[in-house]
């Protein structure tokens, strides 16, 4: 295969933009099928806790290798809940790192609990357990491993870690369906599995939706009762829950798109290497840093991201966009250092391999349905901008 340069001037001609993200596109091919079912249930006016959910709850449970699965209103809600089950509260503290989505953190925050953020693998973007290890005290409750990007923590530390001090393990995979560790599915590695379907993810729906995992019975149980205000039978409450119902209609598009969504991750593997095929061609992997993929991890690619020196990435980005070339920082602030957190005392340089990423990091376009020429325009792009007048290069 030539490299991604030799071709810029016939790629130029026939693309002119690439998007981060395009969720029509998969949605397009599914529109029928999905549209039939929703005048389906608004005929029969079943719009919460549907047989589409039921459906879609045991679909859920069987890819995560799990007894049970719960739908709920969010993956954001999924945590809360999840953590709610096992009365976390006032004393108690929960582990999870800085580099993840604001839900992660929030979650705990709003049950009173302690947030003690952990630094990062940076290899792997996910929380480094020998940092974990070194936080655990007699208030430690909880930890929460999010598996990031599409990629597994390392679940054998983590999990060995946990059993030794009593621990409760909720997984954070909320960008993570269908990946697995040592050949297991996430969302059923830890007590309880909590995933996302929000648009943008591996399997999204039409809007929020969530689902929660878990192989205990009674565990089960209370996380259903409590997403639907603590109530088991009607209008009797044995617990205070809240209301994070799923619903019918996301779960008629979410069942819909379960039937590609083995298309879809081996899309996204696909589209993986040939990126870091066409990388390696075109030179770039000596100018940035490539994502790695854990050798015991089966990635699922939710994300596609690179590293480029500090100070030159937000460069990079801005020449990527004058190409028409969509990206995104995952995540430019880490959440030890927001504003909204600043009673808890970290400050700049307390988890440095967590503020070096935030500084570095670049999402590059690999959704499902990107074809080949359009990730040759990316790489195409890319080296033009990190080969610019600029004279761009990983720092060492």
């Amino acid at each position: 295969m030539a490299p991604a340069q030799e071709s810029s001037t016939s790629l130029t001609k026939e693309i002119s933009s690439v998007p981060l993200l395009d969720v029509g596109r998969g949605n397009k091919k599914i529109r029928q099928e999905i549209l039939k079912k929703i005048v389906e249930v608004y005929d029969a006016g079943c719009f919460v806790y549907g047989p589409d959910c039921r459906e879609l709850e045991s679909r859920i449970a069987e890819i995560s290798s799990a007894k049970y699965a719960i739908g709920c209103a969010s993956g954001s809600e999924a945590l809360l809940v999840a953590l709610m089950a096992h009365d976390i509260g006032p004393g108690d503290e929960v582990i999870l790192p800085s580099f993840t989505f604001f839900a992660t953190a929030s979650a705990v925050w709003r049950l009173g609990a302690k947030v003690v953020f952990a630094d990062i693998d940076p290899s792997t973007f996910n929380m480094d357990a020998k940092h974990v290890e070194s936080l655990v005290n007699s208030n430690t409750r909880a930890i929460i491993p999010v598996h990031l990007f599409g990629q597994c923590a390392d679940m054998d530390l983590l999990g060995n870690l946990a059993d030794q001090h009593g621990l409760l393990v909720i997984e954070d995979a909320a960008q993570s369906i269908g990946a697995k560790f040592n050949g297991k599915a996430c969302g059923a590695i830890g007590h309880v599995g909590c995933f996302s379907f929000y648009p943008t993810k591996n399997l999204g729906g039409c809007g929020d939706a969530g689902m929660m995992t878990t192989d205990d019975e009674a565990l089960s149980i209370k996380l259903r009762r409590l997403a639907n205000h603590g109530m088991d039978p009607r209008y009797y409450h044995s617990l205070v829950g809240i209301n994070s119902r799923l619903d019918t209609f996301q779960a008629v598009a979410l069942n819909a798109k379960l039937n590609h969504l083995e298309e879809y991750t081996s899309s996204r593997q696909d589209n993986a290497s040939y990126y870091r095929e066409l990388m390696d061609a075109a030179g770039l992997s000596e100018m940035l840093q490539l994502p790695e993929a854990d050798s015991r991890c089966e990635h699922v690619w939710n994300q596609f991201t690179v590293r480029i020196s500090a100070g030159r990435r937000d460069e990079v980005r801005a020449g990527l966009k004058q190409r028409g070339v969509g990206s995104e920082i995952y995540y430019p602030v880490p959440l030890h250092l927001q504003e909204c957190f600043q009673s808890l005392g970290y400050r700049q340089g307390d988890l440095p391999h967590t503020e070096k990423a935030a500084q570095e990091v670049l999402s590059l376009p690999i959704f499902p349905e990107l074809p080949r020429p359009e990730q040759e325009y990316v790489v195409d792009s890319l080296a033009q901008v990190m080969r610019g007048r600029d004279g761009l290069k990983l720092a060492s």
